[in-house]
Parts: structure tokens; sequence; C-alpha cells
């Protein structure tokens, strides 16, 4: 009697056990397939990057911060802030072209062979040294969409940046950073960048309607 409890026991057991994994397998599913992913090994989250390039500093205007979440200061004491640096200055096919473009080694050298270059910095070390072995900077693809979609980002830019039309937030957008949050995200802000929105078909076509864009198939599908 106690041996076939036991087989009882287990059996359930395992039937337990493969139903939970294959519920949580359902829900990781269709959480990528509605939104973003759940941050679970390489899903969602940040890619690991070749070079720890810190949006905060560059794009990003407020004040630094340490790891322990002080402000980090100068050598006179004074809060370091980030450049602002618009989206433009790296990217700079994001306001020209279909693609937004990735910086060269050689666009990120016209300003470390000055800046911090005699610092001990590793991440610009490693910079430096991608530049004199003439080597470029494999960065991890973080926003990714199917083959067959084609996003113009020059159009988006264009037409958000034109004054009289207004972002889905309803303000008027200055500079391209603020039409890049739109699907980005506050990027200036983020130490490790990841996506942050679904960027699925219903999202895209959501927005041409509000924004009265075409919403025939060969707008994105050609």
């Amino acid at each position: 009697m106690l041996k076939k409890l036991i087989i009882l026991f287990t059996v359930l057991g395992g039937l337990a056990a493969g139903g939970l994994v294959t519920l949580l397998l359902v829900l990781f599913v269709a959480r990528a397939w509605w939104s973003t992913p759940f941050e679970v090994g390489p899903f969602g989250g940040s890619p690991e990057q070749p070079i720890e390039y810190p949006h905060t500093i560059h794009a990003g205007s407020g004040v630094l911060l340490l790891s322990d979440g002080s402000p980090k200061l100068d050598g006179d004491g004074n809060e370091l802030h980030g450049l602002g640096l618009d989206c433009t200055f790296c990217h700079r096919n994001v306001d020209k072209g279909e693609s937004a473009g990735v910086p060269p080694v050689e666009q990120c050298i016209y300003c470390h062979k000055v800046i911090n270059s005699d610092e001990d910095l590793p991440e610009v070390a490693l910079l430096i040294k991608a530049w004199e072995n003439k080597s470029p900077v494999v960065w991890e693809r973080i926003h990714r969409l199917p083959d067959h979609v084609r996003f113009v980002h020059e159009a988006h830019i264009r037409y958000f940046t034109e004054p009289g039309n207004t972002m889905p937030s309803g303000e008027q957008a200055i500079v391209a950073a603020n039409v890049c949050a739109v699907c980005h995200g506050d990027v200036g802000n983020m130490e490790e960048v990841k996506q942050v929105r679904s960027l699925k078909m219903g999202d895209c076509v959501d927005c041409h309607r509000d924004n009265g864009a075409p919403t025939d198939c060969t707008t994105c599908h050609y």
C-alpha cells in the first residue's frame, strides 16, 4: 500500500511540476508576444556590450551618480552633469535616412582623442585600443524589427519636429531626441539601454491612425 502511495504522489508531483513549467512557458511567450520579454537570462533587459557606453553621460543632462547613488563631483567639488547631446550627434543618419546608424570608432575618437584620453578609464582605453588596431566595435543590437518591416527614421523625425505636429504626449518636438524617446524611452537616463516599448504592429498602426499617417500595408511592407 505504501509503495502505491509513493508511486501515486510521485506521478502527481511530476504532473504538477510539468504543468507549472508549461504555465510559466506560456506566460513568458505571451508576454514576449504582446509586450516585451521578461528579463530572464539573455531575454529582455540590456545585452552585454563590448564597451560600456553610459548614455547618461553623453545624452543625459541630469546629475551623474556613483554606484552608491551619491553625485559625482569634479575637482572643485561641483556636481557633474551629463552633456545633453542630441541623438543626431552620434547617430548621424537618423534624420537623413532609413537607419539611425551606429557611430564608427573614428567618430568616437573625434572626441576621446582629447576628452579622457589620458585618464585611467577602462572603457575609453578599450575604445582607443580598437582605434589603434583599426578594428570596429561590434555592438550588440537592442531594437530589432522583423526583416519584412521597413521603418524609416528620417520620416518620423521630420514629421514630429515640424511646427504644428505634436507627439503622442501632445508636446511639440524640439530636437530629434524628443521624437526618439517615443519609441526608445528616456535613453538619456539609461546607464544600459534596453527596449522599453513592444514595437509591435498594433503599436505602429495605432500611432499612424492617431497622426493621420497611411495604414496601407505597403507603407511598411515593401
